[in-house]
């Protein structure tokens, strides 16, 4: 027997959930709030996800798969591995736009860390991250893009520590935007890396 359309698909939910998870942060997070945000029933969420904790789990997994979607869709749109390398960070922090959302989603991270479950998943999230930033990195370095004596896993750990340091620095200072100061600082740690008379500004690659 053919069950009833579903009608809003998991992923939208999901994006609805990322949303509402840097407007109220971990308290304010409840299965009714995600469900006003796609106009859905709680109970409609409930059934599919099973509780918060479930609905938590199943974004963790769909960010995780988002992440290497998405790098093969900044490469397609650009003829740089660097220029791709940079607009991967900066899209990977979109829902980060405000010192609140940033702030809330921080907070959603340290409950990571304390659940087995969910650090599991941040883990891997954390760990593809890394492996789509040496990809790119490879690549630049294999086109003459990029030279360097660090083997460019090495400089993908880099890089994810200073985009990370990056925000949290924006979030404290509150100038200017998050995407900006991502540019800037990637421009920094790349920089020193380019081939001579290369552009040491990457931040419009």
């Amino acid at each position: 027997m053919v069950g009833r359309p579903r009608g809003v698909d998991d992923t939208v939910i999901l994006r609805a959930t990322t949303q509402v998870m840097g407007q109220v942060g971990p308290a304010g997070l409840t299965l009714a709030a995600v469900a006003r945000a796609v106009g859905l029933a709680p109970a409609t969420l409930a059934q599919r996800f099973g509780s918060k904790h479930g609905l938590l789990l199943a974004l963790a997994d769909q960010a995780e798969k988002d992440i290497s979607e998405l790098v093969g869709q900044v490469r397609r749109t650009h003829d740089s591995a660097l220029g791709a390398l940079t607009t991967l960070m900066v899209r990977s922090a979109a829902a980060l736009s405000t010192p609140e959302s940033y702030a809330n989603h921080l907070a959603f991270l340290c409950m990571d860390l304390g659940d087995p479950q969910l650090y599991e998943r941040a883990l891997a999230i954390h760990h593809t991250q890394q492996r789509m930033i040496e990809q790119l990195l490879t690549e630049a370095v294999g086109t003459g893009e990029l030279r360097t004596n660090r083997s460019p896993a090495t400089l993908a750990r880099t890089v994810q520590a200073v985009t990370a340091g990056a925000g949290l620095n924006w979030a404290l200072e509150r100038e200017g935007r998050l995407e900006q100061r991502l540019r800037q600082e990637l421009n920094a740690v790349l920089a020193p890396h380019l081939p001579p008379h290369a552009d040491p500004d990457l931040e419009e690659s």
